[in-house]
Formats: C-alpha cells, structure tokens, sequence
C-alpha cells in the first residue's frame, strides 16, 4: 500500500488567518479545517533536544504550536502529543506567533477526534 504523504502550503482562509491544504499521495487536493485545541506537547528539530509547545490548532494535515524557535519552512521536526509517539512533520510556517506544520503521514480522523474532544480550546 503507498503510503501517503502531506504536502502543505498556507492559503488564506478568508478571515485574516491562513488555512492549511494538504495533497494526499493520489494527488487529490483537499482542504483540511483546523480546530482549536490546547494540548501539551513536545517538539524536536532534527539534531536538537525536544521542548516543551502547546498545541493551539490541529487537523488532520497538521498543526500550529506555540514555539517561538526559529525554523524554516521545510524544516524536519518531530511531535510527541500525550499517548502518542513522535510524529514526523515539516515547518510550513514560522513567525513570532508559533510555528504551523504539515504532518508527513495524515493524522487519522479517529486520533484527530480524540485530541479535539479530550483537549478543546476553552
């Protein structure tokens, strides 16, 4: 089975904020909401320790966190959410509002309604 991968970039979402598109393996587009959350996570770059971010926004492609390290778009890093292992992702976005990623692998819907149900955003 192909395995399917992520590939993200920022497309405004009509209010100011940007919205996340992914691109499944098939090449089909689709466009994939975020939901506010607040989840204590932890976050690595390559070659460097894990820190400590809170997750602010997910969705099946991806996530936006609060860190404030710098990164570049394209930039490979590594999520820990609570019961989960480390999930591959890259830097689409950075400023000195946090940091937006694409998941490498799309998260699945079940794992994204558990987060969002167990940690939403007040």
């Amino acid at each position: 089975m192909a395995e399917t991968l992520a590939r993200s970039s920022t497309i405004s979402a009509g209010n100011g904020q940007p919205a996340m598109q992914s691109a499944a393996a098939s090449g089909a587009q689709r466009f994939a909401p975020g939901y506010q959350v607040a989840i204590k996570a932890r976050m690595r770059f390559s070659c460097s320790r894990s820190f400590p971010v809170e997750i602010t926004s997910i969705s099946l492609a991806g996530f936006t966190s609060d860190a404030l390290q710098p990164a570049h778009p394209g930039t490979l890093c590594w999520l820990t959410l609570p019961g989960l292992g480390a999930l591959e992702a890259e830097v689409v976005r950075s400023s000195n509002q946090g940091i937006s990623c694409a998941f490498k692998n799309v998260l699945n819907p079940a794992v994204l309604n558990h987060y969002m149900t167990k940690y939403q955003a007040d």
